[in-house]
């Protein structure tokens, strides 16, 4: 198949279009188009699309499948926390990331405005807020995608084993399998075709599409009470005892279904996929089209249905399919959702792999980035996988536990998206985004309840708080003195020690120029 190599920005403030001294260009081995030596951060490879298919539509399936594992887990672990109520509050939480998928997309018209693609939170807050503050946002993703891994993983094992009699040594052993597996295929170069991604997701839609219809159909005589029952109790609990009581409320109520929509980030992450920030709009539409419906529709049917919820933690899509169908329609909603739950795992090898290549280039980390024959990055995916071994070992394969790491590094790097976004707003206005601004006063309040979410996680989940916390820690500890080192700021500083690249640059401008000299 023909390739073709697209220039993308590096992201630093200040970068040259021109070529860098690491973007030489070099002939592809497949046809006659140039690909780049040794810069991989600033291209990327795009296929000819298959049959026409969208640039959006592309994202928007990819995305999709990452964020439609998320009910599979996320629902059983809101009713562990605030009961029935999760079947509010989970709808509720759609309507709210629908208002957040707005925000992302300012925030990718801006990074296309200043030739940066994709890199999503890590590259908006370097833009705004500099070196520093990025290694926050970089440790934030880097968390999530490595808990996105392994809550993946277990709840792939869980839902794919769910009617054979499997001991926990068994279950313990497929966990690590299927991590080493996905590694294994990624260094050996082996990715995703978009044809069979295609082909998973309609199998997907038609096997949930029934099931819900299914759930519909065969509706227990208490679940409408019991649905009606949760906005009654939200309603009742915000209304009723003052405005601090009602803040609590809805905090926690949020907080607690966040994981349900987990995957939302990932669209403005791979922007650099697509040819405009208008298709990651479109994109954001076609998930709240589908998962932003699907997701509270399936959720509200399960917890309603009369199932011991405590004893179907882990299995409670695949278990509620066997009851309003039968156990073969069990076992193939089991085998879809683990199919495309370890898909989400091989999403988070390669766009973890992503970040960190970004990362290595900016700070010329050439022992982290280098290739195998298979141009895979192999030692950042042996570094993942001894990553996600270790949180497996640590949480010993908890489905819970790993549930409440998860919820506080996705809570931060919202907190830093939406943040960096007010700051930009504040200080530019709209004079750069005239095509499609937000309210500033609509941001500023989905700040405010995203920060009371994450403030209330951390005092509540300390895993997550400590995990988090650990990963940024280190990264600041290391990278604070590679930036000043070895970041793209350092170099345009020290060029200009060489007075005669200085008059070159000044006499190769076409307009006016003000120096300013300052002793």
């Amino acid at each position: 198949m023909p390739c073709r190599w697209v220039r993308r920005g590096c992201g630093a403030r200040g970068a040259s279009p021109a070529w860098s001294s690491c973007c030489r260009p070099r002939r592809c081995a497949r046809s006659s188009a140039f690909a780049p030596s040794t810069c991989r951060a600033h291209w990327r490879r795009d296929r000819v699309r298959p049959h026409g298919l969208a640039d959006w539509f592309a994202v928007g399936l990819i995305t999709l499948m990452d964020e439609l594992t998320s009910v599979f887990y996320a629902p059983a672990e809101a009713h562990r926390f605030i009961g029935t109520q999760a079947i509010f509050f989970i709808a509720a939480t759609s309507l709210l990331m629908r208002v957040l998928s707005t925000r992302m997309v300012e925030i990718a018209q801006i990074l296309e405005l200043h030739d940066i693609r994709g890199g999503g939170v890590y590259s908006f807050s370097y833009f705004v807020l500099g070196p520093v503050a990025s290694f926050v946002a970089v440790a934030s993703i880097m968390v999530s995608y490595i808990l996105t891994a392994c809550i993946s993983t277990v709840s792939a094992v869980i839902n794919g084993t769910a009617f054979l009699p499997l001991g926990p040594a068994t279950q313990y052993g497929l966990i690590l399998g299927v991590i080493w597996a996905i590694a294994g295929l990624n260094i050996l170069g082996i990715r995703e075709n978009a044809r069979v991604t295609f082909g998973i997701f309609v199998v997907a839609a038609f096997v949930l599409v029934n099931l819900i219809a299914l759930g519909f159909l065969h509706l227990a005589p208490g679940s409408p009470a019991l649905m009606l029952g949760s906005a009654q109790s939200v309603i009742g609990s915000v209304t009723g005892s003052g405005l601090p009581h009602a803040v609590a409320v809805v905090t926690v109520g949020v907080a607690s279904c966040i994981l349900a929509y987990s995957g939302i980030e990932s669209v403005i992450q791979t922007a650099g996929l697509v040819d405009s920030w208008r298709d990651v709009a479109r994109a954001y539409w076609f998930l709240a089209l589908t998962v932003g419906i699907a997701t509270p529709l399936m959720s509200a049917l399960a917890l309603s249905a009369p199932i011991d919820l405590a004893a179907h933690e882990g299995d409670l899509i695949t278990y509620w399919a066997t009851v309003v169908g039968n156990v073969p329609f069990g076992v193939v909603v089991g085998l879809v959702g683990s199919v495309i739950l370890v898909m989400a795992v091989n999403t988070a090898y390669v766009a973890s792999s992503e970040l960190l290549e970004r990362v290595g280039h900016r700070y010329r980390f050439g022992w982290l980035i280098a290739t195998n024959r298979r141009a895979s990055l192999y030692r950042i995916h042996i570094l993942n996988g001894a990553l996600y071994t270790s949180i497996i070992l640590l949480t010993e394969g908890s489905q819970a536990i790993l549930a409440e790491m998860y919820a506080v590094s996705l809570l931060a790097s919202f907190c830093i998206n939406i943040g960096c976004l007010l700051i930009y707003r504040y200080f530019q206005g709209t004079k750069e985004i005239r095509a499609y601004h937000t309210s500033r006063t609509g941001t500023l309040l989905l700040e405010l309840v995203l920060l009371a979410c994450f403030v209330y996680l951390a005092a509540h989940r300390p895993y997550g708080t400590g995990l988090w916390a650990a990963v940024v820690g280190v990264l600041l500890a290391a990278g604070i003195p590679f930036s000043r080192r070895y970041g793209p700021e350092a170099q345009e500083i020290r060029r200009s020690d060489y007075p005669m690249e200085m008059l070159l640059a000044l006499g190769e401008a076409d307009g006016p120029l003000h120096v300013w000299f300052r002793r």
